[in-house]
């Protein structure tokens, strides 16, 4: 038996004396995972003695026996300096048994950065020449929260991955270190006991859930491109008083102002099936959400959040709302974090430290509601990892009488609840501990921040007359070729891309019933995705555009408004010898008819 140790941890490999050492080296290469030329072996700890592959050589010549020790280290990449090995040290770094993971774009990224805070010379405290470093300018680490608590405003969270480089920043450079997920349900597979509720034991039993202020948040900031994009969702309100609720698609991208911080960045909001009152809101399901996931994906956008509004009008003459959300009331309800920790648990945080593949969530809450001021305010949120497993196990309940208090469930026949504390300060001062029945919410939240740029970004072209969102129906907002075709006579640009430049009319040419274009607008999402006006005008002049001009001209739109299909390829007066839809019973007719064949009213 030989024993082989790595920066894993130590093996043994049983091999004979007259074995090869080609053949010694294929056993460690099996057993360690790595390709037969991924690895080094040597006899001493200081990298001498490599043992080659050789096939005429045996372990008893190389005078290897019963229970010595060799020592393998993987080989690293041709020129890599020392410098780069620290700086990217975490990069590496995977528990053993976790499964090979892709993250997202931006946690590579901000894997590769150096992340340190690096300070200039102090005139008054560094005594040193400018080449030297001492304690007052010497960099900082990330996660140091004296620099993040003297921030304007003060950071009380640091970025995930400062969170990451501070597990991984001990003398063993994170050797041991696993985001473990929280589990609230019994492990299966104990056989020393009858299943629950029969029977439990320490070893299939959740530990008891003590909850924290989260140290770190997924996400640092949440950017809308424009203002345009939150007027169009707020016109929703402001036409019905009723509230309403939609989906953040955008990307993540680097926060500078935070170390290794990461940045929501809104570039659409999409409106799903829904009913909305003053005071609720019901999501419906909706059969479309497959398609927008995958139309989004081809632009380069991903869903990042959901975004729903509180307001009521105080004052319509000064066009004020009531500010109802504050430190007196509550910031989220209890239901509002259930809904949040829901999506989160369906949009996980693809993470290479968890034996699990993911950890977290990078879905941001955003609530459009009353501020100090009066006015609309858009406040950010996350709830926390615990509040994420209470809610995947179903063991937490909002109260129905107080919109600030969740309930911890209890122990049942059909569920085993592990105990939830939080810790709580008594009248006399005195850190106590309390059961989470009720639980303010409050341990639960993570505010982030939620900005617009000085200087506006457009994903998607802003137009005066934009075509209309989806689902809004109960406004007399209907997406249709009606309304398609009154969108282009109103959109005169030379440019076709700043006409088709719409998010919610590139859903609408997917989506519709009549016209799908599913399998053929990829080289036109591509157009978008890339500004590129040359594929616009290819894909423009495809049959498929031709077919959804002709359909614009039978539906009734006044020929005048249809001047622009001229300047697309068709006749201004084509609507006069298509096709055409009755305005009353939607009857299909003949061209060059006058009245309706099917109720012989005339044409409109």
């Amino acid at each position: 038996i030989i024993r082989v140790q790595s920066p894993e941890g130590v093996k043994r490999i049983t091999a004979t004396k007259r074995e090869t050492v080609a053949t010694f080296l294929k056993k460690v290469a099996k057993e360690f995972g790595f390709r037969n030329n991924g690895f080094a072996v040597y006899t001493n700890r200081n990298r001498t003695g490599e043992i080659t592959a050789s096939q005429n050589k045996s372990l008893n010549l190389l005078k290897i026996k019963h229970g010595d020790m060799l020592f393998l280290y993987p080989s690293s990449p041709a020129g890599s300096s020392s410098e780069t090995m620290d700086t990217s040290v975490s990069q590496g770094l995977r528990p053993v048994g976790a499964p090979q993971v892709v993250e997202d774009e931006i946690d590579q990224y901000l894997i590769k950065q150096d992340g340190k805070i690096y300070r200039n010379r102090d005139q008054q405290l560094c005594r040193h020449g400018p080449l030297g470093k001492c304690v007052h300018c010497v960099p900082l680490e990330p996660f140091d929260e004296d620099y993040l608590n003297h921030l304007e405003p003060p950071v009380k969270h640091m970025s995930f991955h400062a969170y990451i480089r501070k597990l991984t920043g001990g003398a063993d450079k994170g050797k041991f270190v696993a985001l473990e997920n929280i589990s609230c349900k019994i492990k299966s597979g104990c056989e020393g006991h009858p299943p629950w509720p029969e029977g439990i034991c320490t070893k299939c039993q959740p530990s008891a859930i003590t909850l924290n202020r989260q140290k770190y948040r997924h996400v640092d900031n949440i950017m809308f491109e424009n203002h345009t994009i939150a007027d169009r969702f707020l016109d929703f309100w402001r036409k019905t008083g009723n509230q309403h609720l939609g989906y953040l698609y955008g990307r993540y991208t680097e926060h500078k102002d935070i170390p290794l911080g990461i940045r929501a960045e809104v570039a659409a909001i999409y409106e799903p099936p829904q009913i909305g009152t003053q005071n609720s809101l019901e999501i419906l399901e909706d059969p479309k959400a497959e398609v927008v996931d995958e139309i989004a994906a081809k632009l380069g956008l991903r869903k990042v959040g959901w975004i729903f509004t509180d307001l009521v009008s105080e004052d319509t003459r000064k066009g004020t709302v009531r500010y109802s959300r504050n430190k007196d009331t509550y910031y989220l309800s209890a239901e509002e974090c259930i809904t949040a920790g829901n999506f989160q648990n369906q949009q996980p945080n693809i993470c290479r430290l968890s034996p699990d593949g993911h950890f977290g969530s990078k879905f941001v809450t955003v609530v459009a509601t009353g501020g100090p001021d009066n006015q609309v305010h858009f406040e950010g949120y996350q709830v926390s990892n615990q509040c994420m497993a209470l809610v995947r196990d179903e063991c937490l309940l909002p109260c129905r009488d107080a919109p600030e208090l969740g309930y911890a469930k209890e122990s049942s026949s059909e569920q085993y609840v592990p105990d939830v504390f939080y810790k709580d300060i008594d009248k006399f001062g005195n850190e106590i501990t309390q059961l989470a029945r009720p639980l303010p919410v409050e341990y639960l939240i993570i505010d982030i921040t939620t900005t617009f740029p000085k200087d506006p970004v457009y994903t998607f072209s802003i137009s005066q007359n934009p075509f209309p969102i989806e689902n809004r129906d109960v406004l007399g907002e209907t997406q249709d070729f009606h309304s398609l075709a009154t969108y282009l006579s109103q959109n005169t640009s030379s440019v076709f891309l700043d006409v088709i430049s719409d998010f919610h009319l590139l859903l609408f040419l997917v989506t519709n019933e009549v016209m799908p274009l599913r399998d053929s607008i990829s080289l036109l999402l591509e157009a978008v995705r890339t500004k590129n006006e040359e594929l616009a005008q290819t894909w423009k002049k495809s049959e498929q555009w031709a077919t959804i001009e002709q359909l614009c001209s039978t539906v009734g739109v006044q020929i005048s408004g249809l001047q622009e299909y001229g300047a697309m390829g068709g006749s201004p007066h084509a609507a006069s010898a298509a096709v055409w839809a009755c305005q009353h019973c939607t009857f299909m007719n003949q061209p060059g008819t006058d009245h309706c064949e099917m109720c012989s009213l005339p044409r409109t």
